[in-house]
């Protein structure tokens, strides 16, 4: 790495004056839009980072002092950094070199809802996600191609700088992270345009997902690495689905089992009769016996939904509720009431309150 003074052509006793001089006349001279040389934009760039250093007092003293900067402070107290380690913790003004631009993606949570017929044998689709990926150009490099990241003038590629401080004991060296590389040990001085030295970019890109059968509304199914690309192109983070179960207008769940209502006329009621029903999964084929009453339930064994995570299915159970004419014709009439006179029951009484027809159906559905 070419010395700053060198580069501005001042001597290291230059005063700021005379420093913002010499750069004002270089980079009059090296400037792209005056200069069209190859080399006259690399040279540019070498010297206003010179004069980025160079211009500032605390950067510049560091700059001057160079990395071995305070390395004899403690050489009359023996193995002090040691000793600092052993009951402290810490590393006396040590450091463990510069980070890594390379950091993991954070995680992602998308919403996916799925139909009541998707979630019986499980489902696969495409879900679309806009969110980090790793930039095409640089391919996360973070340097325009054909160019890499240079050592840190400031803290010579340790990401660190040491200050003297003063405490009970003496000065006292400390670290603190290099506020010109922010701790990276390197800078980049031809960023990537696509990704402005990110080494990612925003997209959108199309993930197959393998969403299992049993699902309900609230579970939360993890994929791993299929989250953001980490700056640098680091690591991906994961991608979690949460799921929601869309509301169907026939059918409702309760746990792995299947809920409906299926209206009968009151003459089917009386005399039984047989029927085939649209289901989720097929025609349900159901027997409804001679005198069911409104509120019974028909149970169909393993036509609910396949247990999460397991095998079988839950079970349908469709309650029976009886429809009773509202209208009658005078023929009809005359009919009901032979059949009035033939199967003569009790007269109205008062007997105990009974539920609803709902609140009865949902009490059998779940005790059933």
């Amino acid at each position: 790495m070419a010395d700053h003074y060198e580069v501005l052509g001042v001597e290291r006793t230059a005063t700021p004056e005379e420093i913002k001089k010499a750069y004002r006349k270089l980079a009059r001279e090296l400037h792209p839009d005056v200069n069209p040389s190859p080399d006259a934009s690399e040279k540019f760039k070498l010297v206003t980072h010179a004069y980025d250093v160079l211009s500032d007092a605390e950067e510049r003293q560091q700059y001057d002092l160079g990395p071995q900067a305070g390395s004899n402070f403690g050489a009359g107290f023996g193995n002090f950094g040691d000793i600092f380690e052993t009951f402290f913790g810490g590393g006396g003004g040590r450091t463990s070199g510069p980070r890594s631009r390379r950091e993991r993606g954070q995680d992602a949570l998308l919403r996916v809802e799925v139909d009541l017929d998707e979630v019986i044998f499980g489902t696969k689709r495409d879900i679309e996600v806009n969110t980090a990926v790793l930039c095409p150009t640089c391919d996360g490099s973070c340097c325009q191609p054909g160019t890499n990241p240079t050592t840190c003038d400031i803290c010579h590629g340790t990401g660190q700088i040491q200050r003297a401080v003063r405490s009970l004991l003496g000065n006292v060296m400390t670290s603190s992270p290099c506020g010109t590389c922010r701790g990276y040990g390197t800078v980049i001085p031809n960023p990537c345009v696509t990704c402005a030295g990110q080494g990612r970019v925003r997209a959108a890109r199309a993930i197959p997902v393998d969403i299992p059968a049993g699902v309900d509304t609230g579970v939360r199914l993890q994929m791993p690495a299929q989250g953001e690309v980490g700056p640098a192109g680091g690591p991906n983070g994961d991608l979690f689905l949460e799921i929601k179960v869309r509301h169907h207008e026939t059918f409702s769940r309760n746990g792995d089992d299947l809920l409906a209502t299926v209206e009968v006329r009151m003459t089917d009621a009386i005399l039984g009769t047989k029927a085939t029903l649209k289901g989720l999964d097929g025609d349900i084929s159901i027997d409804i016996k001679p005198g069911t009453q409104s509120a019974d339930v028909v149970t169909l064994k393993e036509r609910g939904v396949t247990r999460l995570r397991s095998t079988g299915r839950g079970d349908l159970k469709i309650g029976v509720q009886v429809l009773t004419p509202t209208k009658l014709n005078g023929k009809e009439q005359e009919l009901m009431k032979e059949f009035a006179q033939v199967h003569k029951g009790a007269a109205p009484h008062l007997t105990q309150f009974q539920q609803g027809l709902f609140t009865k159906l949902r009490d059998r559905f779940l005790n059933f």
